[in-house]
């Protein structure tokens, strides 16, 4: 099974994404790609792989591309996808931990089959999240607070009502106290935590 875990900018993805891994070590991770500049305290090849636009061309040339998409960002076009690189093996019967937008979940889904990967949507007040965008945009050395709120607008059309609806999201696990969200979402995939 593959474990899908999307949401809006700053709905805690990354945090939910760590808890889940430490809770159950035994989900396989896949690092997607990215054409982005590498932010302070990320490392390639954890939290994606930091490649170039070449890169995901030659992926694009031999077919291996599970899901991409680009953001015409204030800083240029920068660049996201998961690569079928060998990461993922269904008939392993290994779990997998995912993490993306709603996008990237639907063609993950499709491509790998609806019975085969369960969305975890977390979803967060826009206040909170807005909150959660700027304290951790001052944390940067260059903050890029315009890049921010572009984000955090686009992330209004891109996960509007009529999508979740069109992609069948029906289940929603709310990051206000992030312990009762892992709780909900561990008791949902049936899978005990440590």
């Amino acid at each position: 099974m593959i474990y899908y875990l999307f949401g809006k900018s700053a709905s805690g993805k990354d945090t939910i994404y760590k808890r889940l891994k430490e809770l159950n070590p035994s989900w396989k991770e896949v690092t997607p790609y990215t054409t982005r500049p590498i932010r302070e305290g990320e490392s390639e090849g954890v939290e994606y792989h930091f490649v170039n636009d070449a890169r995901i061309e030659e992926f694009r040339k031999a077919g291996k591309i599970i899901e991409k998409r680009t953001y015409n960002t204030v800083y240029g076009p920068w660049t996201y996808g998961t690569m079928d690189d060998g990461q993922i093996d269904l008939g392993s019967g290994n779990d997998y931990l995912m993490i993306g937008v709603l996008q990237s979940y639907i063609s993950t889904r499709d491509y790998f089959g609806k019975e085969n990967v369960m969305p975890i949507y977390i979803e967060v007040p826009d206040d909170i999240r807005l909150e959660r965008a700027k304290q951790r945009e001052l944390r940067e050395d260059q903050p890029k607070l315009d890049e921010m709120m572009r984000r955090f607008n686009a992330d209004n059309e891109d996960f509007s009502e009529e999508k979740l609806k069109e992609a069948d999201i029906t289940k929603r696990y709310v990051n206000i106290v992030l312990e009762d969200c892992i709780d909900e979402i561990i008791k949902d995939t049936g899978k005990p935590n440590i």
